[in-house]
């Protein structure tokens, strides 16, 4: 695929339509947890999440943005928070966690244009050697319909689409919510 034809990851922020804490909430964070951003952008879903897994837990927010990352570690600094670590990351290359250290990975409206540009494989691969046994792959996506916000429509990829997509790499859906107007969540687990 030319680089021309490729789906571009637009970085913009959800922080004005999909709320942090019913999204955290309907995907099962939890105080103590290791939780990883993968495609943090400007950061407002990890900084939600620092406060929910608290001093025992950890956030690693990481994006292919580097001004995302910079002015992200920047407010990380200012605000002194200890449990983020925010790092420029291609997830198509190298997601910079140990195997098998993520309770939750975290993905929100990057999925589809992974698809998009036949990325999968490689992802999908490092997400399956970062998540525990057990863990979870929590993918936010926009709703497969029109609407003023988010991708284009043949972008987008509906739940049974992305059950597809993950079940030839250990993962087996565990439950499907509505995580706001324009978006759903799909909670997937990592089988043993």
């Amino acid at each position: 695929m030319a680089e021309s034809e490729k789906h571009f990851h637009h970085g913009r922020s959800s922080k004005e339509i999909l709320d942090a804490n019913r999204v955290l909430s309907a995907i099962g964070l939890n105080e103590g947890d290791i939780f990883l951003d993968a495609g943090s952008g400007d950061g407002y879903m990890s900084l939600t999440a620092s406060k929910i897994v608290g001093k025992e837990g950890k956030v690693y927010a990481v994006d292919v943005w580097e001004e995302s990352v910079n002015a992200f570690k920047e407010k990380i600094e200012s605000e002194n928070i200890k449990n983020i670590e925010a790092a420029v990351a291609d997830i198509t290359q190298k997601i910079p966690v140990d195997d098998e250290s993520i309770d939750i990975l975290y993905m929100g409206n990057v999925l589809h244009g992974f698809v998009e540009n036949n990325e999968v494989e490689s992802v999908m691969k490092e997400i399956q050697r970062a998540i525990k046994q057990g863990g979870s792959f929590a993918v936010v996506e926009f709703k497969k319909e029109e609407s003023t916000h988010g991708p284009p429509l043949h972008v987008r990829i509906t739940p049974e689409e992305v059950e597809e997509i993950v079940k030839n790499y250990g993962f087996t859906v565990k439950e499907i919510k509505e995580v706001g107007t324009y978006h759903y969540a799909i909670i997937l687990t990592k089988d043993s």
